[in-house]
Formats: C-alpha cells, sequence, structure tokens
C-alpha cells in the first residue's frame, strides 16, 4: 500500500461543551454514534483502522449479517498522492464534497453546515434519528491528528431510576462497587433494566460497600429480578431487559450482580435511549431520598420524534475520508 502517510493515524479528538461556540469560522456537523474508523485505501487494498470490540473473524461475519454497517465520512486526508493533512479544513470539505459527489449506500457524506441556527436545528431533530449532538470545527485549522481540537455538544437529561442491585468492583468482591444496577417501571407495574451508572471515585465505591449493605439483607425475597437468570429467554422473547443480559458490548465481562432492595432512587444524567436502555453508562448526580420507587417509571422520560436517517443526509447543504459509523 503505497500512500502519502503511512497508518495508523491518531484521530483528531474533542472537548465537551453545554453548548456550541457563537461567531463564524466553524463548520457544524451531526454527531454519529458508532465505531469511528479511518479509511486507507490504495487501489483495490483497503485498510479499516478503528477500535473493534470483537476482533474474531466469526464475529465481524455475523454482525455484518445481522446489523450491517454503513459508512458515514466527514473528513478527506489524502487524495492521489497529496497529504491534504495541514490544509484547513474548509478546502478538505470542499474537495471532499466533489470526491463524494457519486457516493450512494451504505457510503454516506456526513451533512456539514456554517449556519450556526440551522446546527441549533439539527441538534434538536436529528436525534430522532439515533444521533448524539453536534460537531463544531474551526474551517481554518488543519487536522490536528491526536489533538482535542474539535468541540462535541451532546444531548444530556436527566432521570430518577430504582437501584436494584450492584456489580463489585474488578479489585473483587467486598472492595469497592463497580456499577450501579438501574431501573425503571413500566405501565404494568414491571420494573426493567434500564443500565447502569458507574462513574464514581474511588473513595465514593468503598463508601457505597457500607451504604448499601442494609439493602442487601433479604434482598432476593421478592426481588423483582430474581429470576432473571432462568428466565432470560423469556424475559428477552417478552421485550424485558434483565440485569445478566449478554450482548454484543459486554460479552466476555463479568456480569454477576449482587441483589438489593429496590428502595433507593437516584437522579442520573443520560443522553438518549436506545429502546428501552440507557445507550451509554448514565451519570449519577444525587440520591433521591424525597422520591417513591414506585414512581420511577418511563413516562417520564422525554420522547423524541423519530427522523428518519433519509431525512439527515438530503440536509446536506454547502458550507474524508476520515471517520464514519
Amino acid at each position: 500500500m503505497h500512500l502519502p502517510f503511512d497508518p495508523p493515524l491518531p484521530p483528531m479528538l474533542s472537548t465537551a461543551a453545554d453548548r456550541l461556540p457563537a461567531g463564524g469560522g466553524w463548520q457544524f456537523e451531526p454527531k454519529w454514534d458508532g465505531f469511528r474508523t479511518l479509511v486507507f485505501r490504495d487501489g483495490d487494498e483497503i485498510l479499516l483502522q478503528s477500535r473493534r470490540i470483537h476482533p474474531a473473524a466469526s464475529r465481524v461475519k455475523l454482525l455484518s449479517t445481522q446489523a450491517p454497517a454503513s459508512y458515514v465520512a466527514w473528513d478527506l486526508l489524502a487524495l492521489g498522492d497529496e497529504d491534504l493533512r495541514e490544509a484547513p479544513l474548509a478546502e478538505r470539505r470542499e474537495r471532499f464534497e466533489h470526491v463524494m459527489a457519486r457516493a450512494s449506500a451504505p457510503v454516506h457524506l456526513s451533512p456539514a453546515t456554517r449556519d450556526h441556527s440551522l446546527a441549533e436545528d439539527w441538534f434538536r431533530r436529528f436525534e430522532g434519528a439515533g444521533l448524539d449532538g453536534v460537531m463544531a470545527k474551526r474551517l481554518d485549522e488543519p487536522y490536528r491528528a491526536g489533538e482535542r481540537t474539535m468541540i462535541k455538544v451532546k444531548h444530556q437529561r436527566t432521570a430518577d431510576c430504582v437501584v436494584a442491585g450492584f456489580r463489585w468492583h474488578k479489585n473483587g468482591a467486598g472492595t469497592m462497587v463497580g456499577s450501579l444496577l438501574l431501573g425503571l417501571y413500566d405501565d404494568e407495574g414491571t420494573l426493567h433494566h434500564v443500565g447502569v451508572t458507574a462513574a464514581f471515585t474511588n473513595a465514593m465505591r468503598k463508601q457505597l460497600v457500607a451504604e448499601l449493605a442494609p439493602l442487601r439483607k433479604n434482598a432476593l425475597q421478592g426481588h423483582p429480578w430474581r429470576e432473571w437468570a432462568d428466565a432470560q429467554d423469556e424475559a428477552s422473547a417478552a421485550g424485558q431487559r434483565m440485569p445478566g443480559a449478554t450482548s454484543r458490548w459486554n460479552r466476555g465481562k463479568d456480569l454477576s450482580w449482587e441483589p438489593l432492595r429496590p428502595e433507593r432512587v437516584c437522579e442520573v444524567a443520560y443522553d438518549h435511549m436506545q429502546g428501552s436502555r440507557f445507550r451509554h453508562a448514565a451519570q449519577f448526580v444525587r440520591w433521591r431520598p424525597d422520591k417513591r420507587p414506585q414512581d420511577c417509571r418511563y413516562d417520564q422520560l422525554e420522547v423524541t420524534p423519530a427522523y428518519e436517517l433519509e431525512r439527515v443526509f438530503g440536509a446536506r447543504t454547502r458550507s474524508g475520508a476520515d471517520q464514519g459509523s
């Protein structure tokens, strides 16, 4: 493979912000949720650089059938024998739009705009298509591999959840709490496992061991998730998620858990839902002793109207390949 530069290349990184930057000189793009990938191509030779969760060829083949991927590209780093990394983003984007003019599914050019108002509109509308938020990049900057020069603004909301169990820290049982298992009730009164919160300091992890100890007493008596291990297949068929369910994200990890009497409520921050679960690990905000567990229901969550991906790509405006999902 003969290229203007050799892989691997550290991708450009981002820092989080609570709002889009004001003023001119910015390019805004949807923030895609998936595997970020750099593609190196020389004729028929292709190299994909990414953090693959399941590198086994059999697993990749299975997932390619069950969940075929699309590639959403948003930057061009080289073309022919020309290294474009030092070119400003504005130039890279213009040339990339020309290169991608004939692209067709499953390869897509990510929409981009310089209009701050339109970017804010995208932030609101595109969430229904499963997008994380909006990215902001300086139009006059080169591609700064490995540096945090982009700005990401993600959706974030809060929810009150029942704490119905926990997992021990990887250091071993009895040492520290690794994560809290969160639940929400549906309209029929069934407590569903919706995710975990795990971003604690070591001091708090140790404190939680003692703080949760009283809730461990007789916790399995009448616990709504008591039979999850034996009833996993039945629960999956019924659409109920249990705390021990395996998935392509946690395959191979220790999913054993310790039950707690579902009597405590905590508030967590989350970005968005995927089906009936938090898409990513939620962030612990505070305990809510003023909240009753039975009031922690799905109907507290904000419902985002569905928005088709075809309409997202149709929203492209004029104002590579780096990254996709």
